[in-house]
C-alpha cells in the first residue's frame, strides 16, 4: 500500500512514525521549503506522551524540555484558587512535558529522517488538489514559486496540513472559521523560575484577562533563568480576529495586564522581556460529518481544528496517528481502513472541540470570578470546596481522554 501524507507538522510526522513502526510505507510532502525550529511552547500531556513514548521518543524530549510538577489557578488579583500534581507526580506512568513547539518539531522530523530516509520526505510541495478514481488518488503540487511538481499517486491520502487544510476545503468549501471575540498573544521570555520552576499556571479567566504560563527550558543563560512560555487571552466585543501571520504588538495587550504584580510574579516584567510575541486569533471550525472520502481522509487539525485549551490539539493528533496506523496495518482495502479510523475518533473528537468552547480546564478561574463576583475574596474555600475544584479538573481529562485510571 503507498500512503501520502500531506503534511509535515506534528500530526503528520507521528503518522509517518506510527506507520513505520507498524511496518508500513508512506511518503510525507510538506509545504516548506526549509524545516526550521519556529513557534512558542506546547505541552505533552500524559495521553500525548503515552504515545511518544512508545514511539521511542520520551528520552529526548524529556531532556529537550521540562517536566511540569503541579498545576495552579490564581484569579486576577493573584489569589490562589486551586493546585494539583502533573504528570508522574499525579500517578501516571509518563510525565507532563513542555517544550518549545520548534524542539518537538525537530525530534519528530529527525527521526523520520533517520528511520524512513530522507527520501521519504519531500519539502517544498505545496498541495493544490487531490482527485481519485477507483484505484487510486493523485495529489497535485506546486513548488514556492508556484511551479507545477510531479503529481503522485497513493493508494491513500492523508491530509495534515492543518486547521487551514486544502484538502478539507475540496469537501467543505464554504466553511469558515468560528471565532468568538476571543484574541491571544503567545511569546516566550527569558525569567527566573516562577514558583516551583515546574509550575504550569492559569491566572484570570477570558473575560477580564487571562494568562497561561510555563517554563520550557531550564538554566538558557548560566545564570538560572528559564525561558518560560505564556498566553495573554482577552474576550472582547466586537473584536477583529488577530493576524497570525503577524507579529504581536505588547501595546494591543499589555494594558490589560498592568497591575498584574504580585509577590512571586511580575506579569508586566515578565511580558516586557518578551524574545518574540506572536498573535493569534482563538479559533476552531465546528465538528463536521465526515472526514473520509474514498482513498482519502483528515487527521489532526484538518479533522478537528480546536480551541488551544487543556493542550488538546497536538495530542489528539498524536493519537489519530497511532489509530490509523492500526487500522491501515495489514489490511489491504485502504478506503475500509479509513471509515474504520474516522468511526473510533469522529465522535471523541468532536466533543473534545465542543467542551474547549464551552468547559475548558480554566472554566476553574471563571466559575471562581462568577461565585466572588470579580473581586478578591478572603479564601478560596469560602466560594467553593476543593473537591469541587478537583471534579472540574477531572471531568475535563476524562472528556479528554487522559483521566488516570485507579491501580488495581
Amino acid at each position: 500500500m503507498k500512503i501520502a501524507i500531506i503534511g509535515g507538522g506534528i500530526g503528520g510526522l507521528a503518522l509517518a512514525l506510527s506507520l513505520h513502526r507498524k511496518g508500513l510505507d508512506c511518503d510525507v510532502y510538506e509545504t516548506v521549503p526549509e524545516v526550521r525550529e519556529i513557534g512558542v511552547g506546547i505541552t505533552l500531556l500524559p495521553h500525548a506522551m503515552r504515545e511518544l513514548a512508545a514511539l521511542g521518543l520520551q528520552p529526548e524530549l524529556e531532556a529537550a524540555g521540562i517536566e511540569n510538577l503541579e498545576s495552579v489557578f490564581f484569579n486576577r488579583f493573584g489569589q490562589f484558587i486551586y493546585r494539583e500534581p502533573r504528570g508522574r507526580h499525579a500517578g501516571y506512568e509518563t510525565p507532563e512535558i513542555g517544550i518549545h513547539r520548534g524542539k518537538l518539531h525537530r525530534v519528530l522530523y529527525q527521526a523520520v529522517l533517520e528511520r524512513l530516509g530522507p527520501g521519504r520526505v519531500h519539502l517544498d510541495h505545496r498541495c493544490m488538489r487531490v482527485e481519485q478514481d477507483g484505484a487510486s488518488a493523485t495529489v497535485l503540487f506546486q513548488d514556492s514559486s508556484g511551479a507545477a511538481l510531479a503529481p503522485t499517486r497513493a493508494d491513500v491520502v492523508v491530509a495534515c496540513d492543518g486547521i487551514n487544510s486544502s484538502v478539507r476545503r475540496q469537501f467543505y468549501p464554504g466553511e469558515q472559521l468560528a471565532f468568538g471575540g476571543i484574541n491571544t498573544w503567545r511569546g516566550v521570555s527569558v525569567y527566573p523560575p516562577i514558583l516551583s520552576g515546574r509550575s504550569y499556571l492559569r491566572i484570570g479567566s477570558i473575560e477580564t484577562g487571562k494568562m497561561v504560563i510555563y517554563p520550557i527550558a531550564d538554566n538558557v543563560d548560566g545564570r538560572g533563568n528559564q525561558l518560560v512560555n505564556w498566553v495573554a487571552e482577552i474576550r472582547r466585543e466586537g473584536a477583529q480576529m488577530n493576524d497570525w501571520n503577524k507579529a504581536g504588538d505588547p501595546a494591543d495587550f499589555s494594558g490589560i495586564f498592568s497591575d498584574w504584580r504580585f509577590d512571586w510574579l511580575d506579569v508586566p516584567a515578565l511580558i516586557a522581556c518578551a524574545q518574540t510575541i506572536f498573535e493569534y486569533p482563538m479559533v476552531d471550525k465546528d465538528p463536521v460529518s465526515r472526514w473520509t472520502f474514498g482513498r482519502v481522509t483528515l487527521l489532526g487539525d484538518a479533522a478537528h481544528p480546536m480551541y488551544p485549551r487543556g493542550s488538546n490539539g497536538s495530542a489528539q493528533a498524536i493519537i489519530d496517528a497511532r489509530v490509523l496506523a492500526e487500522q491501515l496495518a495489514g489490511v489491504e482495502d485502504g478506503p475500509a481502513a479509513l471509515a474504520a479510523y474516522e468511526s473510533l475518533r469522529l465522535a471523541v473528537t468532536a466533543r473534545i472541540v465542543e467542551t474547549n468552547r464551552t468547559v475548558p480546564p480554566d472554566f476553574i478561574n471563571i466559575r471562581v470570578d462568577e461565585l466572588s463576583g470579580g473581586r478578591p475574596f478572603r479564601h478560596i474555600d469560602d466560594l467553593i470546596s476543593r473537591d469541587e475544584l478537583q471534579r472540574m479538573s477531572d471531568e475535563y481529562k476524562r472528556i479528554a481522554g487522559f483521566a488516570l485510571e485507579p491501580k488495581a
